[in-house]
Order: structure tokens, then sequence, then C-alpha cells
């Protein structure tokens, strides 16, 4: 389990934003871009639609699909392309992974969020931002890194909240301005030999299973394969045994197996909520008294065996049953066994060259008060909406050269 929660009592660190450090930082970023996330191009679609609103002097909110750890960095390649600093709202984990981090962070204008519970001073923080058109400020409403290129997930609520909190700001200020969410879709190509990128990958895994390298086997079955055998292997830790069927079916009966035992110890219920929400409600029942102090080990040794629980319920939402399904392309086949790598090790590993793709949508101006009687929230439908038509849009998106060594 990758080291997201923190016991210590939460703190909101705020931004501290420097003109200084945010370009050396943004060209340290782009540096890193190629080292440690193998991205050797980049190109930015729609920056006029940006720019247009930001010269307009409105508030505005980036809201972004999260496939790649890198996403956050491909945000500095556009702040440095608009020419200005943004805002982003980041997990606090990342502001307790070290001092150097931490600086770094709030100079850029990232600013903490607490996932485990109401972090007021967040939602101030975000708010202020937008009401006051400091910077654009950068969120990620699926809420993780999902590894799903070309496949939107469950977006989590929080855009359109402070959207709207901002142009109620904004409506009575001395002189008002617009509010817009403008959605973002990162999308990133791979432009090597997969095979020869991700032989070596599947050969340590098959050895960590006891298994003779399957190199008879035509890639994407090799890696459906793998995939089929892990499962089972989770199941006979939940489930006592492989079970039946097909993944459309293994998949919910296991993650059920899960999550529903933990919702009945913790009386936090499922109702409608998505899987996210689900997990979300969990930890912050869990955690509040390890944060406190004086359980026995045991009960802590207990309550860390839960969030690895959980964290397993995260990682298999990721993966979609039929994601593999056909003849998938590249990507898939590479972020599939990027999530079999990190499931198993909690880290992977770069696989250039990859190629980048930045489409900002249209401007969604937010309103300072929700339609009444809508069934849904029209602003989240519209950002959802926008974001599907940005992922048609750039599947055909395949490289248009622009070096990262020209930017740097």
């Amino acid at each position: 389990m990758q080291n997201l929660i923190s016991t210590q009592p939460y703190r909101f660190v705020p931004p501290r934003p420097n003109v200084f450090w945010w370009r050396l930082t943004v060209w340290l970023m782009l540096r890193q871009l190629r080292k440690s996330d193998g991205v050797t191009s980049w190109e930015i679609r729609g920056a006029e639609r940006l720019r247009a609103s930001l010269d307009a002097g409105a508030g505005v909110m980036l809201a972004s699909n999260h496939s790649r750890p890198c996403d956050p960095t491909m945000f500095g390649v556009l702040s440095k392309e608009i020419g200005r600093p943004f805002r982003a709202m980041a997990s606090w984990h990342l502001f307790m992974q070290g001092r150097v981090q931490r600086f770094l962070l709030q100079r850029v204008g990232a600013f903490s969020v607490y996932r485990e519970g109401m972090d007021r001073e967040s939602l101030k923080c975000a708010i202020r931002v937008l009401a006051e058109t400091q910077s654009p400020l950068v969120i990620f409403p699926e809420g993780i890194v999902t590894r799903n290129n070309d496949r939107l997930l469950d977006l989590m609520d929080g855009v359109s909240f402070i959207a709207r909190s901002a142009a109620k700001q904004r409506a009575s200020a001395a002189k008002p301005s617009k509010v817009v969410v403008h959605p973002v879709f990162i999308r990133y190509f791979f432009e090597g030999d997969l095979a020869e990128t991700l032989t070596p990958v599947l050969e340590k895994i098959e050895a960590r299973l006891s298994w003779q390298p399957q190199s008879q086997l035509a890639l994407g079955e090799r890696i459906r394969k793998i995939g089929h055998t892990l499962l089972a292997v989770k199941e006979g830790e939940y489930l006592s045994a492989a079970q039946p069927g097909t993944l459309h079916e293994r998949l919910p009966r296991l993650l059920e197996r899960v999550l529903e035992p933990l919702e009945r110890e913790w009386n936090t219920g499922r109702g409608a909520q998505d899987t996210m929400s689900r997990v979300k409600r969990l930890r912050s029942a869990i955690l509040p008294d390890m944060i406190r102090g004086g359980l026995s080990e045991a009960e802590v040794a207990r309550r860390w065996r839960q969030f690895t629980d959980l964290y397993f319920a995260q990682q298999m939402y990721c993966y979609s049953a039929d994601y593999l399904d056909g003849t998938p392309a590249p990507e898939r086949l590479l972020e599939t066994v990027e999530r079999y790598e990190e499931d198993l090790t909690d880290k992977t590993t770069a696989h250039p060259p990859l190629h980048s793709v930045i489409s900002i949508g249209e401007a969604i101006v937010a309103t300072p008060t929700r339609e009444r009687g809508a069934e849904n929230d029209p602003l989240a439908d519209e950002v959802r909406r926008q974001l599907g038509i940005l992922l048609d849009e750039t599947k055909t998106c395949r490289r248009v050269p622009r070096p990262a060594d020209e930017k740097l």
C-alpha cells in the first residue's frame, strides 16, 4: 500500500506563491518529465480558450482527468505556455513527504486538501482563489490516479460547490466578473515498441508468480492471463477460492466482499454512492481514533489492515472489465501492465516515449445559485459532458512533433 494515509493531526498547508520559485520549479518539473515519467513530447490544444477567460478577468477553474501521476507536471507545461502560475488542490500526504517537497509545492501555488474529512480551510482557499481571480485553480475531480487514459471514471463532488460559491462572491464585488470552469483532458500516446518495452516487466511479474516466461503467447493474451491469475489470487484471499463467471461478474463481487463488511462494522452505509465515496467515508470513520491515540497495538495493526483493504478496493475500482476487449490500443495494454506493476510493488518505472496532449474545453459559466428542482447538478453534468467530448476528440491526436528538449 502506498503511503497515502497519515496519522498526524491535520493542519491546512496554504499556498505561498513565489514567481522565482515557480519558474525554477516548473523548469525542474519539465526536466523530470523525460527522466521520471517518460514524456518526451507534448502539445496543447485550446489554449486560446483559457487565454480568453483570463483576459476577460474571470475566475478560472481547470477541472481535469487524472490518468497518470505526472498530470500535475503537465499543468506545469500549461502554466509555462500561458505565462502565469496556477493554484492547485493537492492531497495532504504529498506535503508530508519531506521539507523540500513541501516548500516547493507551496511556492508553485499548491495547497493541501484533507481527503479523510471535511476541510473547510481548503475550500475557503479554493473559493478565494477563484473569487479574487488570482490564478487558474487546478482540480482533479476523479480524486485518484486512475491509469485510464481513454476512459473517465466517476467525478467526486466539489467542483460545482467551489465554483458557485466563488461566483456568489464575485457577483457582490465592486467590479463583478464571471467564474468559469474549463474542462481539461490530458491524454498520452505511446510511441515506442510495445513488446520490447513491456516484455521485461511481464517477465518479472511472471517470475514473481513462479511461472516460466509466457513468451509463446501474444502480448495481449499474455497480459490478460496475468490479470486473471492476479484476480484469482485476491479472490482466494477474500473469498477462499477463485470464483466462476465473467470479469463483469467477478470484479463487483470481490469489491463488495472487501467493502461491505467494513461498512457494516463502521456503520457508514452504502446508499447509491460510487466506490470512491464509499472508500472516503470508511477512511474518515477509521482514522480519527488513530490520530487521537490510545488504541492498543493490536487495534492499530487491525486498522492498518483495513486501510490496506480500502487501498485494494480503490485500485480494483480502476480496473474496467472490458478494458482489454477486442483489439485494445497500445496505451490500454501499457496502462494495464503499469497497474499490475504498481499493485505488486507500489511503484512503476517510466516507459518512454510518451506523447502528451493537453486539450482545454470551452468555458462553462458558474452561476451563483443552482437551478431549483433539477434532478442533477447542471454544472457538474456539463463538466462531465465536455470531458467526454474532449476524450473522444483526442482519440485520434497522434503525435505533432514538439520535443521536450526544445522547450527547455
